[in-house]
């Protein structure tokens, strides 16, 4: 898979939960099985920051010499990782009073989060691994 074509894929997840963490109601709530807060001022403050990511992520892919440069690859694998891991501690240590189908979209979401910055991390080490080896060659 081609690193622009991944960090398309990043963005749209990106995307999708900025607007749901945005719209942040107790309809969405209740859909995904999710803990419900009081306030939801942090929950779009949060989606912000994710549309942010998103956007942030497709002006990477295109990127053209010395234009704007947006979030690369590294950036992506850490945000991801450090999501993913975490909710997925969360979801171990917490005892978070949602049903069952919050749970499995929770968990969706760590395997998703995990997935995408495993498969990012593989799609650069084999590019570095395939520059070092033109490298040698010559």
């Amino acid at each position: 898979m081609k690193r622009s074509m991944i960090l398309w894929v990043d963005a749209v997840i990106n995307f999708i939960l900025g607007l749901l963490l945005i719209m942040y109601t107790t309809g969405i709530v209740r859909l995904l099985g999710v803990p419900l807060v009081e306030q939801a001022f942090y929950a779009r403050i949060l989606g912000g920051v994710l549309l942010g990511i998103g956007i942030a992520l497709v002006m990477e892919c295109y990127r053209k010499e010395g234009g704007l440069v947006g979030l690369g690859l590294g950036g992506a694998i850490s945000i991801n990782m450090c999501g993913g891991l975490i909710l997925g501690f969360l979801l171990i240590r917490g005892r978070l009073p949602i049903p069952i189908h919050g749970r499995l979209f929770l968990w969706g979401l760590v395997a998703i989060l995990v997935g995408i910055s495993g498969l990012e991390l593989m799609i650069y080490l084999s590019r570095r691994k395939s520059s070092s080896r033109s490298v040698e060659a010559r």
